[in-house]
């Protein structure tokens, strides 16, 4: 027997974000900005992990770009801004062995520099030649769906870890804002769980986040274990779930096992 419960929270983080485009207003110290649980978000599908990037109202602004400090552009590497480099056919001396003047630079010993185009500086990539960026407050929705899971202890001698990786059948569904704890349940374990793990949720995420949807959920695992016997000795696997799961701790062969 398996129970699980499932909750889906809102929580947050603020960040700066810097941005080259202009086209959305700037509106620092129009008015203050709204605090983070005052700004609206899209809810996603229950018991789905999402995420969602919101920019903060009456936070953006303009500042210089910090990468080319203003500039717009930014010497290149390459060339280290001299917007030539040193001829490889002639290493920078003009000549060809035999004092023939080289072709490749006409004698100058150099050539223009192919990354910034004899320029000596190249067009800054944080602002794409803007000189200036957009500021503002990103925050940052994380939508998180919180899992525990409660194995009944079962005889079967299948280890717990492999029941909470498979479904059964469903005996039992609540879903609501909050979810109360189980009454009236044949199996005692079962409504002692339930509590606890209602009272443990609401004290590990009330305070930090927002509860958006409860779910409650009872199923009953199919486990069936197989003995048998394999050149004179015994062994056992298990078949559990809706998935039909095989697992083994002693399979004698060294090939493949599968169940049709």
């Amino acid at each position: 027997m398996l129970t699980r419960r499932r909750k889906s929270k809102r929580d947050f983080s603020c960040g700066r974000k810097e941005e080259k485009d202009f086209r959305q207003p700037v509106d620092a110290m129009i008015q203050p900005p709204p605090g983070p649980w005052d700004i609206s978000a899209t809810t996603p599908n229950f018991f789905v992990d999402n995420k969602q990037q919101i920019r903060v109202p009456y936070t953006s602004s303009i500042k210089p770009c910090h990468n080319c400090v203003g500039m717009g552009r930014k010497p290149c590497n390459d060339c280290t801004g001299a917007g030539n480099q040193m001829c490889w056919v002639c290493n920078g001396s003009g000549f060809h062995i035999g004092n023939d003047r080289c072709n490749h630079c006409n004698g100058r010993g150099r050539n223009n520099c192919n990354s910034c185009n004899g320029q000596g500086s190249k067009m800054c990539d944080m602002c794409h030649g803007k000189r200036q960026l957009l500021v503002y407050i990103r925050l940052n929705v994380n939508w998180t769906n919180n899992t525990e899971d409660y194995v009944v202890e079962q005889s079967s001698g299948l280890h717990v870890d492999n029941i909470s990786k498979v479904s059964g059948k469903e005996l039992f569904r609540d879903s609501q804002y909050m979810v109360y704890p189980l009454m009236g349940f044949p199996d005692a374990s079962i409504v002692q769980a339930s509590e606890r793990l209602i009272r443990d949720h609401q004290g590990r995420y009330s305070q930090t986040s927002r509860i958006l949807q409860q779910r409650q959920t009872i199923e009953l695992i199919p486990v069936t274990r197989v003995t048998y016997s394999w050149k004179g000795n015994t062994h056992i696997y298990f078949v559990y779930g809706n998935e039909f799961q095989v697992h083994t701790d002693d399979y004698p062969a060294t090939c493949c096992c599968s169940v049709m």
